[in-house]
């Protein structure tokens, strides 16, 4: 039986259907029979993605440095988690079900490989040819075929099989690469969110949904993962004592805070609007200019970060009541509003994390060295026909006919697998190539 022919069309007889979502909400592209009706759909999505090895793995995946060299900064599982929980209590807020923005927010770094953004964009370049590689495209593809749960009754991977509504909410560009709509600067926009060969589930999820635009759900998850990064990437900044935001007060420091935040975040907004966005931050009372470690300085930090949260949070809140009104908000039903002052105090919290911490630890040397170690993977699974794949995706490379478009399914299926990796277990596999000779096993390939 197919997909198409295997969906569900009565969620409603098989688990509890939360106010404000309309039964097609609750479809799941695969059929299923649930004996447990007392947990809703979307508390069950949140479940399967909790309990996803795919969320375990980001334990051990760059979110701003390796995992293994700060045991206070965030990885990208504590950083989820801290999305998720800021999504939660603000898509409350609105009307929309927690749950389904719960399971989005812990979705969505789920694609991201090895390495961070480094190793997206090696993977993006080795894939050129065959669609690229986007973080964003992955995380559907796992949550809708890599990751295992469910299967089809002719034996197709249906990943997760969240419902509608919450595999929706994962979705922050709904286009194809092809599709993508213009930057406000002008230049290409490389993001996009699904690939050429998971279009079917793609055009199921977006049945009902407005070309072009993500549903209030996704838009919450985007705005939480933004104040999140923003503000815990400042509060490790400082509690690693790499960042004291008394400096922001010399000229130059203060310009390039603003330089940065232009480039990377928001090139549109002027150098003056920088500024005076900082300058509102540094009015709170609560910005610590100065900090010696101490226990009680810790907690002021820890309170400095909660209250920004809360601030950036309730404005939204607040704008999109004073449009939408005071009923229930969820899906298509409404936009979230961002006030423009809290875009760029958002911005330039970034800028500071980016100026103090992303660039004084870049460095090319380590750049070039993950960019090998990822070719190197990817080179060495092409040649030796499953053989250092895991066994799931020797599974999948072995039922891959040879002809036309075999090639370029077998790359994908290879770097699926290495997107699945974490920064450890990639160095790992790579060590484990370079010191066999992966044709006779017996000595060196280099």
């Amino acid at each position: 039986m197919s997909p198409e022919a295997n969906r569900l069309h009565t969620p409603d007889r098989l688990g509890i259907l939360p106010a404000g979502y309309a039964y097609e909400d609750a479809e799941r592209y695969v059929a299923e029979n649930h004996h447990n009706r007392h947990r809703s759909h979307f508390e069950r999505d949140r479940a399967r993605v909790l309990h996803s090895s795919a969320l375990r793995r980001l334990a051990a995946k760059t979110q701003v440095v390796a995992p293994s060299t700060d045991d206070f900064v965030r990885n990208r599982l504590t950083h989820s988690l801290e999305v998720a929980q800021i999504g939660r209590e603000l898509g409350k807020a609105l009307g929309c079900d927690p749950d389904v923005v719960d399971a989005a927010c812990l979705s969505h770094d789920l694609g991201h490989p090895p390495f961070g953004h480094n190793g997206e964009t090696a993977l993006a370049a080795m894939t050129r040819e065959i669609g690229g590689f986007e973080g964003n495209a992955q995380t559907l593809r796992l949550l809708v075929r890599l990751e295992p749960k469910i299967i089809t009754e002719d034996g197709h991977p249906a990943g997760l099989n969240l419902t509608r509504a919450a595999l929706d909410a994962t979705c922050k560009y709904p286009w194809r690469a092809e599709d993508a709509p213009q930057r406000p600067d002008g230049k290409p926009n490389l993001k996009f969110g699904v690939y050429q060969d998971d279009l079917p589930v793609f055009r199921w999820m977006r049945e009902g949904a407005i070309e072009g635009r993500k549903c209030l759900e996704a838009q919450v998850m985007d705005l939480a993962d933004d104040i999140s990064y923003s503000v815990h990437d400042v509060e490790d900044a400082i509690a690693s004592n790499t960042l004291q935001l008394g400096q922001l007060a010399d000229p130059l420091a203060r310009a390039r805070v603003i330089e940065w935040t232009q480039r990377w975040y928001l090139p549109q907004a002027t150098a003056e609007e920088l500024d005076a966005a900082l300058r509102r931050l540094e009015a709170s009372p609560v910005w610590i200019p100065l900090m010696d470690g101490s226990r009680k300085d810790l907690a002021r930090l820890k309170n400095m970060t909660s209250q920004l949260i809360g601030r950036f949070a309730m404005s939204a809140v607040e704008a999109t009541r004073d449009v939408a009104g005071d009923g229930q908000l969820t899906r298509y039903s409404a936009e979230l509003v961002v006030p423009h002052e809290t875009e760029l105090e958002i911005a330039v919290l970034k800028g500071i994390a980016t100026a103090f911490v992303m660039t004084v630890r870049d460095a090319q040397p380590l750049y070039d060295n993950q960019n090998e170690i990822l070719t190197i993977l990817v080179n060495a699974l092409m040649e030796t026909d499953g053989r250092f794949l895991s066994p799931e995706f020797a599974g999948d490379w072995r039922e891959i006919e040879d002809g036309p478009g075999a090639e370029a399914a077998r790359l994908r299926l290879v770097v699926d697998q290495v997107a699945c990796l974490t920064d450890i277990s990639a160095v790992a596999l790579h060590d484990k190539i370079r010191g066999t000779n992966w044709r006779t096993g017996d000595k060196p390939l280099w």
